[in-house]
């Protein structure tokens, strides 16, 4: 077997998926009006890709990332306290690593979706500005395997998105 056969048949397959789901089990709850749909939670180079849903207002989260975050607006509108610009609908956002910043959701946002690419963690922070928890690829397959099995769709549901 020749090197490039070997690799395609190491290969994972393609993924592709419907983003927004009709079936309501496939949000996961992240915060009170906030879940977030998986749709590839890459262990090997420490990344995810998800659909951030939020249906209420008010500040979300004051975190960092070491890395890069693209995010596009599918729906609604948010912004961060730190900066004059509105993520609107259609909108693609790249956030480069190392600033605080505070995710606010307006309350003439009905609902938010955003399509977010995160490299990296996300470190959250308190209003004085402590390192209070973080999230990554790991916590978020480990909230996935949680609320997959809780929902009846068996916590290895979410093996179709790691790679």
């Amino acid at each position: 077997m020749n090197v490039s056969a070997m690799a395609a048949s190491r290969m994972i397959s393609d993924l592709v998926i419907t983003a927004i789901p009709e079936d309501e089990r496939l949000w996961v709850p992240q915060a009170k009006g906030v879940w977030f749909r998986p749709l590839l939670l890459n262990t090997v180079n420490g990344e995810w890709v998800n659909l951030l849903r939020v249906r209420r207002s008010g500040v979300l989260s004051r975190h960092r990332h070491p890395a890069p975050v693209h995010g596009f607006v599918l729906k609604g509108s948010w912004r961060y306290l730190e900066h004059e610009w509105i993520a609107r609908e259609g909108m693609y956002v790249f956030e480069p690593p190392g600033e605080v910043h505070t995710l606010v959701v307006d309350n003439d946002t009905e609902e938010m979706i955003t399509l977010f690419h995160v490299c990296g963690a996300l470190i959250y922070y308190t209003e004085d500005g402590q390192p209070c928890g973080h999230d990554d690829v790991h916590t978020k397959l480990e909230m996935c395997r949680r609320h997959f099995a809780e929902t009846g769709l068996g916590e290895d549901y979410v093996d179709q998105f790691v790679r």
